[in-house]
């Protein structure tokens, strides 16, 4: 995550491996890797938060990987693993120090909430959470 350009104001720099077991390793949880040429080019992870909403979290791209449809490919198989469970929406949160992708989630179809975010770390400002409702298969 740090490799692909967090600001290390964000929480990710009090992240522990134990955080990320909790996070990714729980039942229902997973995530997804984007590869090429032998290389990770990005990342992204989600876990159930009850039975409507599929949580989508830590995503990132290297910065060489970046407006090639990386981002967006992975963001899609969140959405599919959503439909595929029965739930009725994808939740996400952007961080204070990275507004600057909130377009991009725009483009994909999510709206902003007032809702608070579950999963927020105490010592961060409050994220931006995000919603979109995914239609069942």
């Amino acid at each position: 995550m740090m490799a692909a350009g967090m600001d290390p104001r964000s929480s990710w720099t009090r992240t522990t491996p134990a955080d990320l077991e909790r996070s990714l390793l729980a039942p229902g949880s997973g995530g997804f890797l984007a590869m090429g040429a032998g290389e990770v080019l990005g990342c992204v992870g989600y876990r159930p938060d009850g039975d409507r909403t599929l949580t989508l979290n830590k995503l990132a791209t290297v910065p060489q990987a970046r407006r090639l449809g990386v981002g967006r490919a992975l963001v899609r198989e969140v959405e599919h693993v959503a439909r595929m469970g029965g739930y009725e929406r994808v939740l996400l949160a952007v961080s204070q120090f990275n507004l600057d992708v909130l377009p991009f989630y725009d483009r994909l179809g999510y709206t902003v909430t007032d809702e608070p975010y579950a999963h927020a770390h105490p010592d961060s400002p409050a994220p931006v959470v995000l919603v979109k409702e995914v239609t069942h298969v």
